[in-house]
């Protein structure tokens, strides 16, 4: 069974479990539910908007379904929905938003707005704790799949939880961050996040290095 297909039985399994359905007769999944993967980005993000494969959909105000050009040569990967981002329902805003938005448009030179920006996790993490496995695993299928539709060159994780969730690597982050690394058909390059370099301003340097390599993967 596709994974895609996987996420939508999970969703409909909650679905009875919310109503009070505590147990049901056995099946058999039909591979040619009605119930198909998306075609597009914008199916999937409806897809997300409405998911509750786990229970983040329950204190989440809304899913972060991805967000920026569809044909983005440059794709930015955060690991989970910040509080503000959830409240706000708006990408990257605050200190580390302008941040990051000088990052891109200052020294990579692109603007925000030819970028794609996702998270690995869709919603805001229960209680500012960090996401489970199982939530990882409710959402990973969400992530790769925006990466199949947009195709970028270049995909930039931000800080450690990203990268180790997107490549499922055990390394030391300071061995791969600011390298090219080869992932599938794609550039990948981890870097510090935003809020990271806010509390740690003398890292800005070796960040500004790591842009520069973001820049030239982008240029060739």
């Amino acid at each position: 069974m596709k994974s895609f297909q996987n996420l939508i039985l999970l969703q409909n399994l909650y679905r009875l479990k919310a109503l009070g359905f505590s147990y049901i007769d056995p099946f058999r999944v039909n591979e040619k539910s009605t119930h198909e993967e998306p075609k597009t980005l914008n199916e999937l993000s409806s897809s997300i908007s409405s998911c509750h494969l786990c229970d983040l959909s329950k204190s989440r105000k809304q899913s972060m379904t991805g967000y920026g050009n569809p044909n983005a040569d440059l794709m930015v990967v955060d690991f989970s929905v910040s509080m503000s981002e959830d409240t706000n329902n708006e990408y990257y805003s605050g200190r580390s938003g302008e941040s990051l938005t000088n990052m891109i448009e200052k020294v990579i030179g692109i603007q925000t707005q030819d970028v794609y920006f996702t998270h690995a996790i869709k919603c805001k993490p229960l209680n500012s704790n960090l996401p489970s496995t199982s939530e990882w695993d409710s959402c990973k299928s969400y992530l790769f799949t925006q990466i199949d539709f947009v195709k970028p060159k270049v995909i930039v994780t931000l800080g450690e939880d990203a990268y180790f969730k997107l490549t499922s690597e055990d390394r030391d982050f300071q061995s791969v961050r600011g390298h090219v690394i080869d992932f599938k058909n794609y550039k990948l390059i981890p870097i510090y996040h935003p809020q990271f370099l806010l509390r740690n301003p003398e890292l800005k340097k070796i960040t500004m290095s790591d842009l520069k390599t973001i820049k030239s993967c982008l240029i060739n």
